[in-house]
C-alpha cells in the first residue's frame, strides 16, 4: 500500500450520536498526535486511540496531527471515519482500497 502524505486538512464523519468526526492535518516531524474529545474517554479512549494510532500507521502517515471528537462511535466506525479523512487529507478519496483494507487487523 501507498504511503499518504497530506496535502490540505481532511475531515470525516459527524457529531451525531454513535459516529466520530475526524479532522486530519500535517504535523511537520513531530509524528502521531491524537486530540480527543470524548464523552467515554476515560472508558474507551485507549481504545479510540489505538484504532486510530494503527489505522494511520497502515497508511503510512507518520507525521499527523488529528483531533477526534466521539460521540460513541464503534471501533469500525472510528477506522472508516480515519481513512476517509486521511484520503481526503491527501487528495487521493478516489483511489480508496476498500477490499485491501479490509485485510487490516485493526
Amino acid at each position: 500500500m501507498e504511503q499518504l502524505m497530506v496535502h490540505r486538512q481532511g475531515v470525516a464523519g459527524t457529531l451525531e450520536s454513535s459516529d466520530i468526526q475526524i479532522m486530519i492535518n500535517q504535523n511537520m516531524d513531530n509524528g502521531i498526535e491524537i486530540e480527543l474529545s470524548s464523552s467515554v474517554e476515560k472508558q474507551y479512549g485507549q481504545q479510540i486511540r489505538k484504532v486510530i494510532t494503527e489505522t494511520l500507521m497502515n497508511l503510512g502517515m507518520e507525521n499527523v496531527k488529528l483531533k477526534a471528537q466521539d460521540q460513541g462511535a464503534l471501533d469500525c466506525t472510528i477506522k472508516a471515519r480515519t481513512i476517509a479523512a486521511a484520503y481526503r487529507a491527501a487528495n487521493k478519496v478516489s483511489s480508496i482500497d476498500w477490499e485491501g483494507i479490509e485485510e487490516w487487523n485493526v
